[in-house]
């Protein structure tokens, strides 16, 4: 069922809003996995400049106020990114899932304004802050393509948080469709709307009656 849905659900994107290569589209494939460890631009660094880690759900990466000396980028699993309100209540800020950078205000602070924990097991490369910062003085072109990519982050996490806003689930899921969200898996992109997989496959199944 899983694959016929999701087949269907590229029909309705298609019906819903025309040609994909029509939309403007930043020019840089933000989600394009090379062969190795890590997305365009950062494959451009040095094999020492990234460090692969696998760890297990609930582990911390790194916590609000530590020295802050490496971004990071997701390949499978999920981060949760948390502040505490001052009543001592804990808050996510932002979920980081599979391809997504995160941490890249680290680049230009001194200090991490956020505990990063693993919500999920987790595959991950550390990135060195000071081994990007260098690339970025020496190489032009390299600062205007991870700028690109950051700006496409803050784009897509805008975009999720206007459809995470509408209440009714099957207009949720009907707007993340038309948007591209469920490319993957459909429990992976139930995850990114906030609504069960099984509350997805329901109002797929609506969209493809309709």
């Amino acid at each position: 069922i899983s694959a016929c849905l999701v087949g269907s659900e590229m029909c309705i994107r298609d019906r819903i809003r025309g040609n994909y290569s029509e939309r403007c589209l930043p020019e840089y494939d933000f989600n394009h996995i090379v062969p190795g460890m890590l997305p365009y631009p950062f494959d451009l660094l040095p094999s020492s400049a990234s460090t692969p880690r696998s760890v297990k759900k609930g582990a911390a990466l790194f916590h609000r106020n530590d020295p802050a000396t490496a971004m990071y980028h997701v390949r499978t699993g999920q981060v949760h990114l948390l502040r505490q309100t001052s009543q001592g209540d804990e808050v996510v800020i932002h979920r980081v899932d599979n391809d997504e950078s995160f941490a890249e205000a680290a680049l230009f602070s001194p200090v991490y304004h956020c505990d990063a924990v693993t919500a999920a097991d987790t595959e991950l490369v550390r990135i060195d802050k000071a081994s990007i910062l260098e690339r970025m003085k020496q190489d032009p072109d390299f600062a205007i393509a991870i700028s690109a990519r950051f700006a496409g982050q803050i784009q897509n996490y805008r975009r999720r948080l206007e459809i995470l806003a509408i209440r009714n689930a099957r207009s949720r899921v009907f707007a993340a469709v038309a948007d591209g969200m469920f490319s993957g898996e459909v429990k992976a992109g139930a995850a990114q709307i906030g609504l069960t997989h099984e509350a997805v496959y329901r109002a797929l199944s609506s969209l493809v009656r309709a």
